[in-house]
């Protein structure tokens, strides 16, 4: 059966005070809804600045468990509201313990389960390795606790099959074309990506053709629709010139096509998508038919040359 649903991203600048971060976007997610919205995803860690421009031990006091008290704000809210909602939080799993996470909560306000970044950079700026532990690669269907291993999953909303990865996971082509194998109608990215201030005359517009191209061949060769919600602003770090999140959130077809776009600056994204664009695209482009699984098993290894 052929189903709509609408998106919309929130591309927010965020300030260092957590609970005004918070409100903020309470007040946007609450406008995605009046705009017609159903699944609304944030952006990475969006209730802090990107803390990980540095590695500093006291920047572990942000984290918060889930549930916890930001989820339980955000329940409450997707419940009143009827709306899906992706809640990605700098996570304290336990002691010692770290996850850069997203929560997913149904319409009716259930947490159906966490989400962990797979895949964690370490660059200048991006320090990220210091502070996460990554997703668990185990698999468990049986699982159906919050806190379970997640690695790739799918979640059934009311409104959509939804698949969620966090902004560094979005460059690798497994990780998208295992969720889609799951069966996600749409991959969400939540995601903090910027310039180094001092690259972005030289390589700036590069960088930002890069990211959405990526994201636009992961839509294609899997035939979903994907979404990234990025943050915006320049935030600061002592000693440094700190990063500026260059937004540019978007929406794609299946085809490729960007059916929602947003520049630089803060707003809220809606786009409205259609499960039967994805079965005319994979009738037409039958990527997943022909593939040749008895042949990949190569792919398993770090390198080959």
């Amino acid at each position: 059966m052929h189903r709509t649903f609408t998106v919309g991203l929130v591309q927010a600048a965020v300030s260092a005070d957590a609970a005004a971060n918070l409100r903020n976007a309470v007040a946007r997610i609450r406008d995605a809804a009046t705009r017609g919205a159903q699944i609304v995803c944030l952006q990475e860690l969006f209730n802090s600045q990107y803390f990980c421009k540095a590695q500093r031990g006291e920047r572990f006091d942000i984290a918060e468990p889930i549930p916890g008290p930001t989820t339980d704000v955000m329940q409450s809210l997707a419940r009143e509201l009827a709306l899906v909602l992706v809640v990605p939080l700098f996570e304290r799993q336990a002691p010692g313990v770290y996850r850069n996470s997203a929560a997913v909560i149904d319409a009716d306000g259930a947490l159906l389960g966490v989400y962990r970044k797979m895949h964690i950079p370490d660059d200048p700026l991006f320090y990220e390795k210091y502070y996460f532990t990554p997703g668990d690669a185990t698999q468990d269907e049986r699982a159906t606790t919050p806190g379970a291993a997640t690695g790739f999953r799918v979640w059934s909303t009311r409104y959509a099959r939804i698949g969620v990865l966090i902004c560094w996971d979005q460059w690798y082509p497994e990780a998208a074309r295992i969720t889609s194998l799951l069966g996600a109608d749409i991959l969400l990215y939540p995601t903090a990506i910027g310039w180094h201030p001092s690259e972005k005359a030289e390589y700036g517009p590069a960088q930002v053709e890069a990211w959405r191209t990526i994201q636009r061949s992961h839509a294609i060769a899997n035939g979903v629709y994907v979404a990234a919600a990025n943050r915006v602003g320049h935030e600061p770090e002592p000693g440094t010139d700190g990063l500026e999140f260059f937004g540019h959130s978007f929406v794609s077809d299946p085809f490729g096509r960007i059916i929602a776009d947003a520049g630089t600056d803060p707003q809220v994204l809606i786009a409205r998508c259609d499960t039967a664009v994805i079965e005319d695209t994979r009738r037409n482009w039958p990527f997943l038919r022909d593939r040749r699984i008895d042949a990949y098993e190569p792919i398993l290894q770090r390198y080959l040359g």
